[in-house]
């Protein structure tokens, strides 16, 4: 059962204590004062299950500082499903929404099983529709995707994305099941079945995880014999206190690993996929704003829903302490428009003002962004520090700048 709005807000002080870090320091009073004003959420994360059939060692939701998890309830229950596709509703009515994205997530979510799923999809697309419509899509591991999942997708308009690291060796190295199995050859089951005939345009993309005893080029080929739309490549969440695998002060590893994907992405003869962290680069260094919160200026409209019905932050903010990504408000008891005055949430709307000293003075301030928000944290001064790749991020946008650059050139000479 969902807990009070009471309950959750006194558990989230003594979580979370006063640190007196940034952005709790930061004044929203004075924002608007100034004239700012928050950007309503377009996107919707739904944990509608908490628990995970996997282990996977790198998992911010399970391994790392925040266990908050341990206390959710294990799926979200109907009457809080039906509250928050309300809440939804009310949101982006507000707001002048005629489409919002709704992601189904976990832990697993198809753990929660075919009729609670089922219920979930009917029950926000009654809420909101027609005049808001639902662009639903669910996030898995794949272990479970088979038939009667699939036609249930199919014949309520959910697209799905499954998260797959490259090569099998590779996958299974991290992507394990409580006994220490990998799980490659059933993902690869489960994808060869979505990327059917039957399913294809059910695929909405893959999500991978870079680590550095991978090869890039063999990660990125092993993943085109999916077929993917798209390509998510996705840091291993770290921070200044906890610093990802691998990762040196002085080095820039994981921007060599990116730039070596991104080469053998950009210079193929034909595009194969989209790539969003490189699509979305290119586009900065062209001068156009971002779509995505992991690079740019452009500000965050994202927004977590727990199993319980609690209000959080991007949940990837896990990664930085115990509770981080929440926050005191509640589906039962408040509007998701009383979210946007929090100073955490406008902390990730505020563009260059986020900035700390040394990210302003950057000359890639504006392409960068500060990188991905949980990667800048430190305990002391919080969240206004440059990301941990900060190098990495360096190295790769330069690269990608210079590239781009000398295509423009030769455009321009006719060549």
């Amino acid at each position: 059962m969902a807990r009070s709005a009471d309950d959750r807000g006194t558990r989230v002080r003594e979580r979370t204590r006063t640190r007196g870090e940034w952005p709790e320091t930061l004044d929203v009073e004075d924002l608007l004062a100034r004239g700012w004003r928050p950007t309503p959420f377009r996107e919707f994360v739904l944990k509608v299950h908490s628990r995970c059939n996997l282990a996977c060692d790198y998992c911010y939701m399970y391994e790392m500082a925040d266990q908050g998890w341990r206390d959710q309830p294990r799926r979200m229950a109907r009457p809080v499903v039906e509250r928050v596709a309300e809440r939804i509703a009310e949101h982006a009515r507000a707001h002048g929404r005629g489409r919002v994205d709704v992601i189904l997530h976990g832990g697993e979510p198809l753990l929660v099983g075919l009729d609670h799923l089922r219920h979930t999809v009917q029950v926000l697309r009654k809420a909101n529709e027609p005049d808001v419509h639902i662009d639903l899509r669910l996030q898995t591991n794949g272990v479970l995707l088979d038939t009667h999942f699939l036609d249930l997708f199919d014949d309520l308009g959910v697209r799905v994305g499954v998260s797959v690291d490259g090569t099998r060796e590779d996958h299974d190295r991290h992507r394990r099941r409580f006994d220490g199995r990998g799980t490659h050859a059933e993902v690869r089951a489960g994808l060869e079945l979505l990327g059917s005939p039957r399913y294809r345009h059910l695929m909405s993309g893959l999500l991978t995880t870079v680590d550095l005893e991978s090869d890039p080029v063999a990660t990125y080929e092993a993943l085109l014999e999916f077929a993917p739309p798209t390509v998510d490549l996705l840091l291993p969440h770290g921070n200044w206190d906890t610093p990802p695998r691998g990762w040196t002060p002085d080095g820039a590893a994981y921007g060599a690993w990116l730039v070596a994907a991104f080469d053998r992405w950009y210079h193929a003869p034909r595009r194969e996929t989209n790539i969003r962290l490189f699509n979305e680069i290119i586009r900065l260094v062209l001068g156009r704003p971002s779509r995505t919160e992991s690079v740019g200026l452009s500000p965050a409209a994202l927004v977590v829903v727990e199993t319980d019905g609690s209000i959080e932050q991007v949940d990837s903010l896990r990664s930085a302490y115990d509770g981080a990504a929440a926050t005191p408000l509640h589906t039962l008891t408040h509007a998701f428009d009383q979210a946007l005055y929090l100073p955490s949430v406008a902390a990730r709307q505020i563009g260059a003002r986020a900035l700390g000293p040394t990210c302003a003075a950057c000359p890639l301030a504006r392409v960068c962004g500060g990188g991905l928000y949980p990667h800048r944290y430190r305990s002391g001064s919080g969240f206004r520090n440059p990301s941990v790749y900060c190098r990495d991020l360096y190295r790769l946008i330069e690269h990608v700048r210079q590239t781009v650059a000398a295509d423009v050139a030769r455009l321009r000479e006719g060549r």
